[in-house]
């Protein structure tokens, strides 16, 4: 028996929930403000080149295709391998947490859907603490 196509709605990824591409790259692009202007992200700052522009369009590729929107970064890069690309950095708790703040103030000013910022914080939360790649003491 086929279900009645009536009843089932379409899932909406997080890429169609947020608005798509139009909030993807505004939230994306402030994030990178926030990471330029705010002293307590210097340390992930000095990471990146002097012109974030090509940082700002590779986070947007990839996050279209991350949050289930058109896969753009691996139709242009391939797979991302994001943990093996960061290898080169030393990323640590505080590196982490520098680019949480970022993101978690972007989200905060980009996200309206409070049950969907949540959700969304949770997965950057998960991404990023699995980008350190420096063992650390207690």
């Amino acid at each position: 028996m086929q279900p009645d196509a009536r009843n089932t709605l379409p899932q909406l990824t997080p890429y169609d929930e947020i608005g798509g591409e139009v909030v993807v790259r505004a939230l994306v692009k402030r994030f990178y403000q926030l990471m330029d202007m705010l002293p307590e992200t210097y340390g992930i700052r000095r990471m990146h080149a002097e012109d974030l522009a090509g940082s700002e369009e590779k986070l947007f590729l990839f996050l279209s295709g991350w949050f289930g929107g058109p896969q753009l970064y691996v139709e242009r890069f391939g797979p991302p391998f994001l943990r093996a690309r960061h290898l080169p950095f030393s990323i640590g708790s505080a590196e982490r947490d520098q680019w949480m703040l970022c993101m978690s103030q972007a989200l905060q000013e980009h996200i309206q859907d409070e049950a969907l910022r949540k959700r969304l914080h949770e997965s950057f939360a998960a991404l990023a603490n699995h980008m350190r790649n420096r063992a650390e003491t207690a």
